[in-house]
């Protein structure tokens, strides 16, 4: 996935493909990209909450901590908002690493189509 990643969006920058680099930053190795992390919040609303009848709008997220290359990450959601008349949910989303640490939260809006 992250080869994939980088072939993609042509993101070159050294911390994501340099062990070398990433460690003279204070890293313990190459950092996966935050984006990719984050597009696991787009499995999460196409898939499972709302899922098919899911239009993701919007996404705030932040990165917490850094994710490595092997880690085994696990993304839950909860609704926290319900607007009946727009069609609209409001997710609270969170990706936690192996050792339950939050690498990242978001926001997510989400449209329902029925």
């Amino acid at each position: 996935m992250h080869d994939s990643f980088a072939k993609i969006t042509g993101d070159i920058s050294p911390v994501h493909l340099s062990a070398e680099y990433a460690k003279g930053k204070g890293f313990k190795d190459v950092l996966v990209y935050g984006m990719l992390t984050a597009s696991f919040y787009s499995t999460l609303v196409g898939v499972f909450l709302p899922g098919k009848y899911g239009i993701f709008q919007k996404c705030e997220a932040s990165f917490n901590k850094p994710v490595y290359i092997g880690d085994t990450l696990s993304v839950s959601g909860t609704i926290s908002d319900i607007h009946y008349a727009l069609k609209r949910i409001t997710i609270k989303a969170a990706i936690r690493n192996q050792y339950k640490e939050k690498v990242s939260s978001a926001t997510l809006i989400v449209g329902i189509t029925e």
